[in-house]
Parts: structure tokens; C-alpha cells; sequence
């Protein structure tokens, strides 16, 4: 079994690939940071010594790369699970954000699903099977103060899913998107969670892993995940 997993460096995505590998998965990971990708990945190697983990550094919010990155993926064998996990967060207002801010948010939290699912997907159908999670956040949900280009690109990223949901059920594709609110991840800095206010990153890589006790014949299109308390 081979499980992708894009934005695999840190927070959800390091806990993704932790919780996979202790499943039995062999792991192809992406970050733009190649020394933090690389410590991960040799963190993971030694931890789970029997499993195959490899790892390349690309910025995959170029196009260019992220088909790269994909077709490198694709020499290790067809992937079981595709986990687009890449993203970044940037607060803004559309009528006042920097002018590149939207292509940029654009570009990461959105067309790199786009053309590394692309990539990937023909083998995937070929062969019948396998599951796609897409990191869609609750910003793709409902607008709120400050999401701007953020919030825009989530939602581009949930119609994506929903679509691509539509046209590969007939492939036995499982297609989810996670709607996640606050995970105490590197995103918020040096906030203090003591009281445990927002959730921990591994909350999301159980439920990842929950679903894939399902059937053949049942799919968890949607998981909206917030902290006990609501959103900040």
C-alpha cells in the first residue's frame, strides 16, 4: 500500500504520515522545505523501520512541480491514497490584500490538488481503487472576517472535491473532503493551547484513518471537525 501525502513536513500532514506508516503504508512526502522534510522523513524511518518512506522537496504550487512531484510518486507503484494536504494561510480582505495574494493562495491551496490528483489519477483508475482526501477547512464552509483569497481558495478546493467526487465513484475512487477548524499546528505560532482550546493535528490523521475501516461500498464524502468550544 502506498499513501501520498503533500505538506507532510509538520503538523496534519507529519501526523498523517505517522499514522499511516503505523497502518502499513508505504509513504511518498512533499514539503517546499526540504531540511524539515528530511528530518521528518528520517524521524518516520527510524520509527518504522519495515516501511518504505520517501521523500521530495518541491514547491507544488508550481505547476511544474507538482505534476514532477506526481509522476515521481508514480515510479514507486499506483498510490492507495492521495492526502492533498498542502496549504498555507494568509489573512486578508478582498478589497484590500496584497494584489498577488489571491493567485498565490490560488496557486497553493488549490491548483496543486488540482494537477497532482490529475497526474496520478489515471493509474488509480486502472486500476479501480483508492481514496482522495482534500484538506478543504472550514473556511470553505461560510465567510468570515479576514478570509479573503484563504477562504476563496478553500472553497475552489471544495468544489473540486465535490466534483472529482462525482466523476470517479463509478471508478471505486473514494473521494472525502476534511473540513477542519483549528489544529495546534506550526500555523499558529507560539499559541498557548494549556487549556487544549483547539484540537491537536492527530485528531485529524485518526478520523483519515477511521474512515478507512469502511466497506468497498461506503464513502465518507464530508467530515467537518471543529473544536469542542467552536471556532475562534
Amino acid at each position: 500500500m502506498i499513501a501520498i501525502i503533500t505538506g507532510a513536513s509538520r503538523g496534519i500532514g507529519q501526523a498523517v504520515a505517522d499514522k499511516l506508516a503505523g497502518l502499513g503504508y508505504d509513504l511518498c512526502l512533499n514539503a517546499k522545505n526540504a531540511i524539515r522534510l528530511q528530518q521528518t522523513t528520517d524521524e518516520l524511518i527510524k520509527k518504522y523501520p519495515a516501511i518504505n518512506i520517501h521523500c521530495k522537496p518541491a514547491d507544488i504550487s508550481i505547476r511544474e512541480e507538482a505534476i514532477a512531484f506526481g509522476k515521481w510518486c508514480l515510479g514507486f507503484g499506483v498510490p492507495d491514497m492521495l492526502i492533498n494536504n498542502a496549504g498555507s494561510y494568509k489573512p486578508g480582505n478582498l478589497i484590500d490584500e496584497p494584489d498577488d495574494q489571491m493567485e498565490k493562495m490560488m496557486n497553493l491551496n488549490f491548483y496543486s490538488a488540482y494537477h497532482l490528483t490529475r497526474t496520478v489519477i489515471d493509474d488509480m483508475i486502472k486500476r479501480g481503487s483508492g481514496s482522495i482526501f482534500n484538506m478543504c477547512s472550514i473556511a470553505s464552509l461560510a465567510s468570515y472576517p479576514g478570509g479573503g483569497s484563504y477562504s476563496v481558495s478553500k472553497y475552489a478546493l471544495h468544489g473540486f472535491t465535490k466534483n472529482i467526487r462525482h466523476e470517479l465513484k463509478k471508478h471505486g475512487i473514494k473521494v472525502t473532503g476534511i473540513f477542519s477548524g483549528a489544529a495546534h499546528t506550526d500555523t499558529w505560532g507560539d499559541f498557548d493551547n494549556s487549556t487544549n482550546r483547539i484540537m491537536e493535528a492527530n485528531d485529524i490523521a485518526e478520523l483519515i484513518a477511521g474512515t478507512l475501516k469502511l466497506s468497498n461500498q461506503a464513502v465518507t464524502e464530508e467530515i467537518v471537525i471543529r473544536p469542542q468550544l467552536g471556532d475562534l
